[in-house]
């Protein structure tokens, strides 16, 4: 299969682009989308291609183009509803939840909703408390939603292709400061990566690293540092959210008996608590160590740049964790 390098902004771009030559149902509508080319360029040109009909630019309301969009996925059109940030989503929670997850449930099967809403989530720098925040595993605890963040431009293109062809409503979650991460990409038009499989980004024997998002890079630095000093640390991407590849962490634990989740969220009801209760309810007895979880810092996140250091899970508290679990600290 060829490939070529492209940014991950670029990735997500060709992934809906060639869904919507595709499928001509699929249409992209939210803030800026379209006569700007989108807040992070991701829908740079569309316009041009598909029209104003399906690529639509929306009144600063998510409430209510959300909405429209829940509408239009239960009469058979698939869209495609940018946040600027999930942050705004909050705005828009109720259609989310309350409308598009529930929708085939309370309809008996009569009615679903094949939507993707998508755009940044987590800390983007100095944007302070309100708009840095992480809600993958708000979204994950709703039954109805399938949950997905990418962290390579590869996986950006086919897990977004996956969701904008699932009959699911997808919350998909990119990160904004890897808009810029450039990456081979398949060229391949029906390259497509199944929701509900991680992804072993690094095979190891001593110890199993769990994240997703931008984190795994923190967690594949980690590993790499590790790798020094002969730590065969096996890295796994969840990739989706829900639902979890629970076998895959699993087998995995079972090889190397010890465990370290690293995300990018609040500690409480958090993804990584959950991670920790399913492996030790399924892995008991191959476990040589607790559990250890990498988290942010349990406040909002600080404007400083220093104090952001030291809220964020970074490669030096990565390693520091699993040297923990290895007892070697």
């Amino acid at each position: 299969m060829s490939s070529r390098v492209l940014q991950f902004r670029e990735a997500l771009r060709e992934a809906m682009s060639e869904e919507m030559r595709r499928d001509e149902n699929v249409f992209l509508m939210g803030e800026e989308v379209a006569e700007y080319n989108g807040a992070y360029k991701v829908s740079e040109g569309m316009l041009k291609e598909f029209g104003p009909r399906r690529i639509i630019d929306t009144p600063i309301s998510e409430l209510g183009f959300t909405g429209v969009g829940v509408g239009a996925a239960m009469v058979g059109l698939k869209p495609i509803i940018e946040f600027m940030t999930f942050n705004f989503s909050l705005v828009a929670i109720d259609q989310v939840i309350n409308s598009a997850a529930k929708m085939m449930s309370m309809s008996g099967g009569h009615y679903g909703a094949p939507m993707v809403f998508r755009g940044p989530s987590g800390s983007a720098g100095q944007l302070s408390s309100q708009h840095s925040q992480c809600f993958e595993s708000w979204y994950a605890n709703c039954p109805g939603l399938k949950v997905v963040t990418p962290s390579t431009p590869r996986d950006a293109k086919g897990l977004l292709k996956s969701s904008i062809r699932d009959e699911n409503p997808v919350v998909f979650m990119e990160s904004e400061q890897m808009y810029g991460l450039k990456g081979e990409v398949p060229e391949d038009a029906e390259f497509l990566i199944p929701l509900g499989k991680a992804d072993i980004k690094r095979p190891g024997t001593d110890v199993t690293v769990i994240s997703f998002g931008k984190m795994v890079h923190i967690a594949l630095e980690a590993c790499e540092e590790l790798a020094k000093e002969g730590v065969s640390c096996e890295m796994i991407d969840l990739m989706s959210l829900r639902p979890i590849d629970y076998d895959t962490l699993v087998q995995s634990v079972r090889k190397t008996n010890r465990a370290v989740v690293v995300e990018e969220s609040w500690p409480l009801a958090s993804l990584s608590g959950e991670i920790a209760y399913i492996l030790q309810k399924r892995a008991f007895d191959f476990l040589d160590a607790p559990i250890l979880r990498v988290n942010s810092m349990d406040v909002p996140l600080p404007y400083a740049p220093t104090l952001i250091q030291a809220y964020l899970p970074n490669k030096a508290r990565t390693i520091e964790a699993i040297k923990q679990v290895l007892y070697r600290n």
